[in-house]
């Protein structure tokens, strides 16, 4: 295992390219996934690695010891306390960080069931709120999240924190408005907008049915596109001063209010 002392190495250097800019991490083709725990579920979903950087010190802590058996020790580094801490992007670390190929994620990748339930997300504004919901989306077992005009990418180091790894067990796909809508209409799933004015309320709303809830942005809400274009038009009662809830809360709500009408 070769050891990496000093934080100028050009490997370490990349490292912190690939955390801060969603460009390198495009051309590069290449993402970072910090924890044992997230690069254990990475391997669930059958993401390949470029090379792993452990931290004895740290990652003697470690819940996960056993990963490193499933690690070729050809991509295998050993770095110091201090040049970890230069790559680690968490307050808290087990010290171990890995470089992962990123996947294409096209709407025709995606392998539904016969009545699937989707998540479909209009241009989500942060990392966080994103990473929220596919682990809410996991937690749910929904059958694919979409992510339409995106503003931020799936492999943020943020989306993949907030996810606890969910990113990589969650379908994704990427599209944009008019591709999403044109694969539902497709497949004869049926969509439902949220709006605040919309007449009818989420918990009279049938979900048994192949079903998708489109979700817009906090600040705006859902483009016109999908207010004209959606099958429906639903709402989350607002009882109190305030007429909106974080975008993951509210996925949140209408995800599990459709795995209860559907028995799960």
């Amino acid at each position: 295992m070769e050891t990496i002392s000093s934080p100028q190495n050009s490997r370490i250097k990349n490292i912190h390219k690939l955390s801060t800019k969603a460009r390198e991490r495009k051309e590069q083709g290449l993402f970072v996934i910090e924890g044992a725990r997230e690069l254990t579920l990475s391997f669930a979903g059958g993401y390949t690695l470029d090379s792993v950087y452990v931290c004895p010190g740290l990652f003697a802590q470690s819940d996960y010891p056993e990963i490193l058996q499933s690690i070729p020790s050809s991509i295998l580094y050993e770095v110091s306390e201090t040049v970890f801490q230069k790559i680690a992007y968490r307050e808290s670390s087990d010290g171990i960080l890995a470089l992962a190929r990123s996947k294409s994620h096209h709407l025709s990748d995606l392998q539904l069931p016969d009545n699937p339930f989707i998540i479909v997300l209009e241009a989500v504004e942060k990392p966080g709120n994103l990473g929220a919901i596919l682990r809410t989306a996991d937690a749910a077992k929904a059958d694919a999240v979409i992510v339409c005009d995106p503003s931020t990418d799936i492999y943020n180091p943020n989306t993949i924190r907030a996810s606890v790894g969910c990113v990589f067990t969650v379908p994704i796909a990427v599209g944009s408005n008019q591709e999403t809508w044109a694969f539902l209409q497709n497949r004869r799933i049926q969509t439902f907008a949220t709006e605040l004015t919309a007449a009818q309320w989420y918990q009279d709303t049938d979900f048994t049915s192949p079903s998708a809830i489109i979700m817009g942005t906090e600040a705006d809400g859902l483009t016109p596109f999908w207010l004209d274009n959606a099958d429906k038009r639903i709402k989350i009662p607002m009882r109190g001063m305030i007429d909106s809830l974080n975008v993951s809360v509210s996925t949140a709500i209408l995800t599990f209010e459709a795995m209860r009408q559907r028995g799960f």
